[in-house]
């Protein structure tokens, strides 16, 4: 399946959009999020990050699109605004699962 070339703008959004995804605390905020909207608090608590930290992580994240927030009173709640993003990380993670049983195999061959 042919695509078509893409531009120098669309390269820099997609080039920022990995850049987002490069991180293990983003990853891992995605994760918890998978299973619906979380506040700050409780996505410290799921992960174990200081809130300070999660806070930035999820400011990097709403920045790229790739979580949504919403007011509820006096806390925001945050949820994946890209679903597809999980469909990225599944196909990602499945390679390198493939990747690590294969290298584990050649290993314990030795």
């Amino acid at each position: 399946m042919a695509t078509k070339r893409m531009g120098p703008e669309l390269l820099d959004l997609v080039a920022e959009r990995f850049k987002a995804l490069s991180d293990r605390a983003r990853l891992s905020l995605l994760q918890e999020l998978r299973n619906g909207p979380r506040t700050v608090n409780e996505l410290v608590e799921a992960t174990g990050m200081g809130q300070a930290n999660v806070s930035r992580h999820l400011g990097q994240l709403f920045t790229n699109g790739l979580v949504s927030r919403e007011r509820d009173g006096v806390y925001v709640r945050y949820e994946l605004a890209d679903k597809d993003v999980l469909k990225l990380c599944e196909l990602v993670c499945g390679r390198l699962e493939n990747e690590l049983t294969e290298r584990k195999k050649v290993i314990a061959g030795r």
